[in-house]
């Protein structure tokens, strides 16, 4: 499926795997580099082809081997998929097999009663269409990207099944689903014959929700943990709120001054608050207030270990200053217990309506 293109001279980093630490998922045999490159942002036709290029090429060199996108990933729904085709076609064809390439189906993608959702029609319409898109045979990763409260839980996880069966995908996952209803689908996989490897959450230190106890009893991460699962937490850096850009206000051209997915509602004076403080811990440990909040979702003292944190970033630069995290993934107990002090949930998930199904 894949043909080098003009720019196939494009030749990796030798060392790209020297200092990315790698975790196994959940029970499965898949190991993910503990930074991943999320596609959201930065990869739609609004931004120069050139960029995006080179921020693929910088990641892959620093040893990030999971590109995460989804069908309506844009703008337009759709473009990111396109453009992540066209650079792998051209930079990446020979290290294929080095790659792990997700996608998702769930929110709306084309007008009509099945351009969303989580039925069986829409989803493997959906890993059609991004397979082409793409130019690939398979993803690695597909999930389903939220719970459809108007689809049964069965028939969506039957679609997963197919789909991975099918050979469209390896591994199936989910997104944004609660404790409760991720122990449902994974008992359904395990007894249709293709367990769920991996939950994607948001969680950063101002939206903890997947620490929370459920109806049930138990968390996201303990339920994560009974089910065999691993976890790739997306919006570490809730977006964009734990870094220095807000230290001071909202600054212009910044993605809270757009509204684009971050509410200037939340930066109120008492978050304001937590995020300095914040910044001073990152600064005493040496690291900026990014880099801890990355390594700060990773730390090995997490009740259910999170296996990758999933960044984005709008240049080569932004990516690596990301993957610097890795290099202190460590925490004192006094750090820890002062971080816990400030990064309170500052009700910041837009996604928490997504979690639940009228089928739970």
């Amino acid at each position: 499926m894949l043909t080098y293109g003009p720019d196939a001279h494009y030749v990796p980093a030798e060392n790209r795997y020297e200092t990315m630490p790698f975790r196994r998922l959940g029970e499965s045999g898949l190991k993910l580099p503990v930074i991943s490159l999320g596609l959201w942002h930065n990869f739609g036709d609004d931004k120069p082809l050139a960029t995006q290029r080179a921020i693929l090429r910088r990641a892959f060199d620093l040893g990030v081997t999971h590109f995460d996108l989804a069908n309506n990933y844009g703008p337009p729904a759709g473009a990111a998929e396109l453009n992540f085709g066209r650079i792998l076609q051209q930079d990446f064809a020979r290290h294929r097999d080095e790659l792990v390439i997700s996608s998702k189906a769930g929110w709306d993608m084309w007008p009509g009663p099945y351009g969303f959702g989580g039925s069986r029609k829409y989803l493997v319409s959906s890993v059609d269409q991004s397979l082409r898109r793409m130019g690939l045979d398979h993803v690695d990763i597909f999930y389903h990207h939220r719970p459809d409260p108007e689809t049964p839980l069965e028939e969506t996880m039957r679609a997963l099944d197919h789909i991975v069966r099918s050979g469209r995908a390896l591994y199936a996952g989910i997104s944004s689903y609660s404790a409760e209803l991720t122990a449902r689908a994974q008992q359904i996989m395990r007894e249709l014959g293709t367990p769920l490897v991996i939950h994607q959450p948001s969680y950063s230190m101002l939206n903890r929700w997947i620490e929370a106890p459920g109806p049930s009893g138990t968390s996201l991460l303990g339920a994560l943990t009974e089910a065999g699962m691993g976890s790739i937490a997306f919006t570490p850096l809730a977006q964009g709120m734990l870094t220095a850009r807000y230290l001071d206000g909202v600054p212009e051209g910044s993605r809270a001054a757009a509204e684009k997915s971050l509410d200037p509602g939340w930066l109120t004076d008492t978050t304001l608050e937590k995020i300095r403080g914040l910044n001073d811990i990152a600064a005493a440990r040496g690291q900026s207030l990014a880099q801890m909040a990355i390594a700060w979702v990773l730390r090995e003292q997490a009740v259910g270990q999170v296996t990758t944190a999933l960044v984005g970033a709008s240049s080569p630069e932004q990516i690596q200053d990301s993957v610097g995290a890795v290099h202190r993934l460590d925490f004192t107990e006094e750090e820890l217990a002062e971080i816990d002090r400030l990064a309170t949930d500052s009700d910041i998930n837009i996604w928490a309506g997504a979690t639940e199904s009228k089928h739970e």
